[in-house]
């Protein structure tokens, strides 16, 4: 038995190695590609409009990309949405309303507000559930994948038949699975755009014990779909637009893309992708096809972006709390029930960023907060992103961030007037963020544990607008999907489900380790979250 174990460690290794340098060359292949596609989709299409092609979905992947895109670009995209709402009264459909889902999700992409679109609310209409089932499954997949992006609530629709909330969509589509585990528009044989859709919709409610093996159960069918190259079929043909759904689908549920069930002789699912791939970055509709297709390409840079904001340890494609308005203006006005207090801070630096933060997974939060003077680095040209942060820094990053009056005054020992986070010190105190280590004691150069930022960042949202009250019930549903939830305090527990509920803390982590100090690079991306969630940004 020992020799057997010895002779299959060396096998473990060498599959293991083998596995890692696919995953790496998978990376490199996507990281050459995306920025060719990228250029062909920005070429393409000069002038964005309202559609289903040139329109949304390439607004959406370039925005998503980090592709460098003109400003005017998106003023114009942006421009038409308002001339379009406008001449068509608010209403896009009288009954495709993933229409609406559509434009939610390339505004959002952008940093604008749907919400208020030429005075028009573009989410109310899914707030009637008949209305948004009525086309068949896709509907209630696109409402629940266009609310969740930037965890926008079910609008409340007086006139619909039945008011629909986030848990009818999850539960209609779970209704409409199919036995095979697969979904489709018609009939009983598996669609794999509309199953991959679906898993995407479904992603976020895995916690859920129906929904986990709901998904499962998908991926076990797209797992027999995939064709001997890797890629995916639509009647009969393979297509680049199915196999790039299916990527999507992987990343959104956080697999990996070499996720064996997605490899079949020896090919994974993005070399079956570049397999309609053209050398100019375009991609054909089908390998036979006559020339380049913009919705493949539109589809394929989808995909190529959802990979590499997975390798990165960036937000998702469809999770847009990170996203700033890239129009050069801004639309952020804060949630209707924020503290009159509370104002979006302008940008005053574009582009300010520091040599050590490049190619970090929290680069945009940490520029986007450098731009607007809310956080500063430890020199001119450093942030130390992996420093920890004092309890005086973070008063005086959230007072700045919120953009809050400050307020003179503190009753604090250690507080002096002459000391530079004073001011924030009392107004952050004041409005009731941070608390004394005692009545007399605030302990400014003390640092601050996860579950003490959780806690002061849940604060800071309620002054934003948002709703911070959960009951037990939620509490412990959310964070029982963490291994050391029960070694968080008490006090801390419905912070910390807040912040994770509301993506201002990241999920995919096995762990919450709430009494792990919290470091400066994750104070910046939960305040960017908080702000993005808020509407601050």
């Amino acid at each position: 038995m020992t020799h057997r174990k010895q002779r299959a460690l060396p096998l473990l290794l060498a599959l293991c190695l083998t596995l890692s340098l696919t995953v790496q060359a998978s990376a490199a292949k996507a990281d050459a590609a995306l920025p060719d596609t990228a250029r062909t989709v920005l070429t393409t299409v000069q002038s964005p409009q309202v559609g289903s092609i040139g329109g949304e979905w390439a607004v959406l992947g370039l925005a998503r990309s980090g592709y460098a895109v003109p400003e005017t670009w998106y003023q114009s995209y942006y421009a038409a949405v308002e001339a379009h709402v406008k001449a068509c009264r608010g209403v896009l459909h009288e009954k495709k309303y993933t229409e609406y889902s559509r434009l939610i999700l390339a505004l959002s992409a952008i940093g604008k507000d749907p919400r208020n679109v030429a005075g028009y609310d573009l989410t109310a209409p899914l707030g009637d559930f008949e209305k948004t089932v009525w086309q068949g499954v896709n509907g209630p997949i696109w409402a629940l994948i266009a609310l969740d992006c930037r965890n926008y609530p079910v609008p409340q629709t007086p006139q619909a038949k039945t008011q629909a909330t986030r848990q009818m969509y999850v539960d209609e589509i779970l209704s409409r699975q199919l036995d095979n585990g697969g979904w489709s528009l018609s009939g009983s044989a598996a669609d794999p755009d509309l199953t991959a859709m679906a898993l995407q919709a479904l992603a976020p409610y895995r916690t859920q014990t129906a929904v986990a093996q709901s998904v499962d159960r998908g991926l076990t069918c797209l797992s027999a779909l995939q064709n001997r190259d890797g890629t995916f079929s639509a009647q009969g043909e393979a297509n680049a637009e199915s196999t790039a759904q299916v990527i999507a689908a992987l990343c959104a549920l956080d697999l990996s893309p070499e996720d064996p069930r997605f490899i079949k002789n020896g090919h994974t699912l993005l070399d079956g992708l570049l397999t309609f791939r053209r050398s100019d970055g375009s991609f054909l509709h089908t390998a036979g096809g006559g020339g380049s297709s913009q919705m493949a390409t539109e589809q394929a840079l989808l995909a190529l972006t959802a990979l590499d904001r997975t390798e990165a340890e960036q937000k998702g494609l469809y999770q847009m709390t990170d996203a700033a308005d890239l129009t050069g203006g801004s639309s952020a006005q804060g949630l209707p029930g924020k503290h009159a207090d509370v104002t979006p801070v302008p940008v005053t630096t574009p582009g300010k960023t520091f040599s050590d933060i490049t190619g970090h997974p929290n680069q945009t939060a940490i520029g986007a907060l450098a731009a607007r003077g809310i956080i500063n680095g430890m020199t001119e040209t450093t942030f130390a992103p992996d420093d920890t942060m004092t309890r005086a820094q973070f008063a005086a990053i959230v007072v700045r961030g919120l953009g809050l009056p400050q307020k003179a005054g503190s009753a604090f020992s250690d507080v002096k007037a002459v000391d530079w986070f004073a001011p924030y010190v009392g107004t952050a105190c004041a409005y009731g963020i941070v608390n004394g280590r005692s009545a007399a004691v605030f302990d400014p150069n003390g640092t601050i544990t996860r579950q003490e930022a959780a806690v002061m960042v849940a604060r800071a949202a309620r002054l934003c607008g948002l709703e911070t009250d959960l009951d037990d019930d939620a509490v412990r549903d959310i964070l029982a999907q963490f291994t050391d939830y029960p070694t968080a305090a008490d006090w801390a527990k419905e912070g910390l489900a807040f912040c994770y509920r509301q993506g201002i803390l990241e999920d995919s982590a096995l762990t919450i380790r709430p009494t792990a100090h919290i470091l400066r690079c994750e104070i910046a991306q939960m305040l960017y979250n908080l702000l993005g969630s808020a509407q601050l940004l």
